[in-house]
């Protein structure tokens, strides 16, 4: 049986089209939105680009830095630090090492600061970009500690969140440029009309910031127990991110792993109503990390 070749240009056009399946049917799936834009693909469903178009660049090493837009910066054991684009054709995996899965995709909210990775690269007319980004199983296991507290005892949750809070304060890594909360009903993750504009209208401000990420981080009053408030703070901070992406326009990889903090950091006292009703939100954060500001 002969093997037909694939033109550059026919397998650009595949990319293509996987792109747009993958859009229109996340859009199927957003909740309450009416007349959504197309959703962005997901990276971790995107065929590759054909390197035919690009020269091949140097494989990197290292360890992710800073995290900005679609821009990563990897440090070397050297102390060399590499700046790589992201985009929606970058191909990110895991490889088996925790608890003994396979090779499988990963999107880009699951590059990490902190987290050691090999970067296969081509060079774009803007610099290096990044076509695979591998990373070990192992290397996953305290982000996913903190990222599924659920998982985890009252002692242990308390560890993951104190971790948490100690990454994100990492040598003042991050620019925060502003803060939008959004509100939700007693034991609710249901977002209200003004909740639906007041993301989208962030999302547009973050999107003419030069490198600002999104970083969203539910939580909740104080009624309800620990494991309870847990699960409550992470599902709101998924149905925000969820809109952000399908309906907004936001795209993955420029998205910080969101979380829920249960009834962590209050804005307002939970001893009355009205402060309840303020300490049951989502927090919306523009970012631009101090390494790659400017860039």
């Amino acid at each position: 049986m002969s093997v037909v070749s694939k033109s550059p240009k026919y397998l650009l056009m595949l990319a293509m089209l996987s792109g747009a399946s993958a859009g229109s049917l996340s859009a199927q799936t957003q909740e309450g939105a009416t007349a959504p834009a197309p959703a962005p693909a997901d990276v971790s469903a995107t065929a590759y680009l054909s390197p035919a178009k690009m020269a091949e660049g140097p494989e990197i090493k290292g360890m992710i830095s800073a995290r900005s837009g679609d821009k990563m910066q990897v440090t070397a054991s050297d102390g060399s630090k590499s700046v790589i684009t992201i985009n929606d054709a970058t191909r990110i995996t895991a490889s088996k090492g925790f608890l003994g899965l396979g090779r499988h995709r990963l999107a880009a909210t699951s590059l990490l600061n902190g987290l050691p990775v090999t970067v296969k690269t081509l060079q774009s007319g803007e610099g290096l970009l990044a076509s695979r980004i591998n990373l070990e199983n192992k290397d996953l296991k305290t982000a996913s500690m903190i990222h599924n507290g659920t998982n985890q005892r009252f002692d242990e949750q308390t560890a993951a969140t104190e971790a948490l809070r100690g990454r994100m304060g990492e040598i003042d890594q991050y620019n925060v440029k502003s803060t939008t909360n959004v509100n939700f009903d007693t034991g609710k993750a249901v977002l209200s009309p003004q909740a639906k504009n007041d993301l989208c209208a962030t999302a547009s401000t973050a999107e003419g910031m030069s490198n600002a990420l999104l970083l969203v981080v539910g939580y909740t009053d104080s009624v309800g127990d620990e494991e309870y408030n847990q699960e409550l703070s992470e599902k709101r901070a998924g149905r925000v991110v969820n809109y952000l992406q399908q309906a907004c326009g936001w795209k993955p990889y420029r998205m910080l792993t969101p979380t829920g903090m249960s009834e962590a950091d209050p804005v307002a006292s939970n001893d009355t109503v009205e402060g309840k009703a303020q300490n049951r939100r989502v927090a919306v954060n523009i970012l631009v990390s101090k390494g790659l500001d400017g860039l």
